[in-house]
């Protein structure tokens, strides 16, 4: 009777109920929601009155009882014409959707705020997940909205400041002797044995459509027009794939009259499995077992979605980028002193990723890009600190002054 009309394997496409299910019974392939799609009316005067967050898109996410929304105002995040960063690059047309600015500070406030919702509504008692941080903080804070036991699961070396701030919402941190897959191996084992909902492993077919409404929002802030093209930071590879399956859904309801767009995929060099596929033109993912990169967010050495995420840019025409950590930092501090905004290294390889695009000659500087900045700085900067100058000193004295302004 509600608003969902199946889960669907994207392998076998198989049906099934909207219930506890995260993967095919049939073929172990992921499920993805389906709506009752002729039954939503939206119109873009529909969104005049519309709450400014990301429950806006209510009758596109999968929460059938409204009253177990668990809201913290994340979404609507500024979506910036960025000026001064395109004249740096030869771009006319580059915008910044700036996710920094969610309540916990990154995209993943999206995922998570749909994750715990859904967890509420089948009647959980904890949730948790397995994480490298910016999901750790975001889980943390809506189930201390939700009033649920929170269990958090790091690999080793996430940054310090991440995982203070998971910390600050109290939640059972467990930290791992381990890559992020062996967190993700572990807290999937506790989450069978424990009844736990963890948001992106047995709650992950809910969890995910939290993070297409960043599509929505590109689409809405453009006027309802589709982008030419987003250079997206991946992980897991769930960001993009939730992202191009809103445009398709728009698409199908007839809100926009094409979902195309050209996907770039931006990877740090140290753990970058899906660029090394893609540029070898292969179908099959070969894991990272030992990740090295200063985008720790992004380290994931065997991502999830990593074959959906070819799949859909050969299918789109677009690329895949993996950039150094210098070019990271180079990245990191471009986006900073061109339009102000401080972000984690994830953003910096966007920033990286298509820096090297306009180099090769791989955008034209007409194109409609968006470049998603999915995390604060704020939440990195231990590591970054070594890359930077140091403060300049001087006595409390005008002509030490004088002489500093001078150089």
């Amino acid at each position: 009777m509600g608003k969902i009309s199946h889960l669907e394997c994207r392998e076998c496409h198989t049906h099934y109920p909207a219930e506890r299910l995260y993967f095919c019974p049939k073929c172990f392939g992921p499920l993805d929601v389906r709506y009752k799609y002729d039954e939503v009316k939206w119109t873009r005067s529909f969104f005049q009155n519309a709450p400014r967050n990301l429950w806006r898109y209510f009758d596109l996410l999968p929460i059938e009882d409204e009253s177990k929304v668990v809201d913290i105002g994340a979404g609507f995040t500024p979506l910036i014409k960025a000026t001064r960063l395109g004249k740096a690059l030869g771009l006319k047309n580059l915008y910044i959707k700036n996710d920094t600015v969610n309540p916990t500070f990154s995209f993943k406030d999206r995922p998570a705020g749909v994750g715990v919702s859904k967890a509420l509504e089948f009647g959980l008692k904890s949730v948790g997940c397995a994480s490298t941080g910016n999901l750790a903080a975001a889980t943390a804070a809506y189930a201390a909205k939700a009033g649920l036991r929170c269990y958090i699961f790091i690999p080793k070396g996430v940054e310090p400041e991440k995982i203070a701030h998971a910390l600050i919402y109290s939640p059972t941190v467990i930290e791992v002797n381990g890559s992020y897959d062996t967190a993700n191996r572990i807290a999937a084992q506790a989450a069978e044995a424990y009844d736990i909902g963890v948001v992106n492993i047995n709650l992950r077919t809910y969890y995910v459509e939290g993070s297409k409404t960043l599509g929505f929002e590109i689409v809405e802030q453009l006027g309802w027009q589709t982008p030419d093209h987003i250079v997206t930071p991946v992980g897991s590879g769930a960001m993009l794939h939730a992202i191009s399956k809103g445009l398709e859904e728009l698409e199908q309801i007839g809100l926009i009259k094409s979902s195309k767009v050209k996907f770039t995929a931006a990877q740090g060099e140290g753990c970058a499995p899906i660029v090394e596929a893609f540029r070898k033109g292969s179908d099959t993912i070969e894991p990272v077992e030992q990740p090295k990169t200063l985008a720790k967010s992004l380290a994931i050495g065997e991502p999830g979605d990593g074959i959906y995420v070819l799949r859909k840019l050969r299918e789109s025409g677009g690329c895949a980028e993996d950039v150094s950590d210098l070019e990271i930092v180079e990245g990191i501090r471009l986006l900073a002193k061109t339009e102000g905004i401080f972000s984690e290294p994830a953003g910096g390889v966007v920033i990286g990723a298509l820096k090297r695009l306009v180099e090769d000659g791989k955008v034209d500087s007409d194109e409609t890009i968006i470049c998603l900045i999915t995390g604060s700085g704020l939440k990195a900067t231990d590591s970054l600190t070594p890359y930077l100058p140091k403060p300049l000193t001087a006595e409390p004295e005008l002509e030490q002054i004088a002489q500093i302004i001078a150089r």
